[in-house]
């Protein structure tokens, strides 16, 4: 079955067994609003590692029955980190959630070389779906959150994650666009040479189970009409599901503009550790963090 929104993404999750999900430092509301509704809607066990007495009173504030939740008393942000991915280790939970504590500390008990969750020579990076009003079919997006400028090896990695989330989503084939300023070649600029470098590598074998096409603007990527103006040919031009950014700048810039300007709803999660890890925002909504447990749920 082929989701299409993210609403089939959690209808989807639901006809599954349930996973487990420790979630470091769950002591804030939307956090707790977002776990629970995991847990209620079927989608997932939620393990709470934070300081208890917080979790306790945040719940009460909010009406959320405690006894749905596992709770592990950890006083202190970094430590209920690493307490977190030792659940993971213990066999105890299949998924990793941050809450309230900061996007570097809980990387850092990920990338942690003793008791971390990546794996000999894994590269992490972050793979967002969204779900824009505007365009007929979910995006697949990477990178807009870890890796600041993606060196060829890690462009291919990111591509693989793309890929691969694409696939979970039940698309068998997917597209992927390789971005760029233009879709013209043009040696001098990175971003463009190394997409046409990718597309080379895809066509002839290199890169399998997807259409990969690039160096392509953003327009020609999604907007069928811009590509037939352009006389932008092949089966990725105006059709894509995936967009492979060249670096986090512009990633990170297409992201934002589509949630805050574009109203767009996202669901996104941290690919190439051990397990699917949710990194979203502490500002993000309770409805984005929902979307990105069920998606590390189909994932794991």
């Amino acid at each position: 079955m082929r989701i299409e929104t993210l609403d089939d993404l959690l209808r989807a999750v639901k006809d599954r067994p349930r996973k487990r999900l420790a979630v470091a430092w769950a002591n804030d509301a939307h956090t707790l609003e977002a776990v629970n509704a995991a847990v209620e809607a079927g989608l997932v066990e939620a393990i709470l590692v934070g300081d208890q007495a917080v979790m306790e009173k945040v719940c009460a504030e909010l009406g959320l029955p405690t006894e749905r939740f596992r709770m592990v008393h950890v006083p202190v942000d970094t430590e209920a980190a690493t307490r977190a991915v030792a659940l993971i280790h213990s066999g105890e939970a299949d998924l990793l959630m941050k809450g309230l504590l900061s996007t570097d500390k809980y990387m850092r008990a990920i990338l942690n070389k003793e008791q971390g969750l990546l794996p000999p020579g894994a590269i992490l990076s972050h793979v967002t779906v969204m779900e824009h009003p505007g365009h007929a079919k979910l995006l697949i997006a990477g990178d807009v959150a870890v890796i600041p400028e993606p060196e060829l090896k890690e462009k291919v990695a990111i591509l693989g994650y793309l890929v691969r989330t694409a696939k979970a989503l039940g698309i068998a084939t997917p597209k992927v666009a390789v971005l760029s300023a233009t879709e013209q070649v043009q040696p001098k600029l990175r971003s463009s040479a190394e997409a046409a470098l990718i597309s080379k590598m895809a066509e002839r074998g290199q890169i399998t189970g997807a259409l990969v096409d690039g160096p392509m603007a953003l327009d020609g990527a999604i907007d069928p009409e811009a590509a037939r103006i352009k006389g932008m040919g092949g089966p990725v031009a105006g059709d894509a599901d995936c967009l492979l950014f060249p670096n986090l700048d512009s990633g990170n810039t297409f992201y934002k503009a589509g949630t805050k300007l574009g109203g767009a709803e996202i669901a996104a999660v941290v690919a190439g550790a051990k397990v699917p890890c949710v990194l979203s925002s502490r500002g993000d909504t309770a409805k984005t963090k929902l979307s990105s447990i069920a998606l590390a749920a189909l994932l794991a």
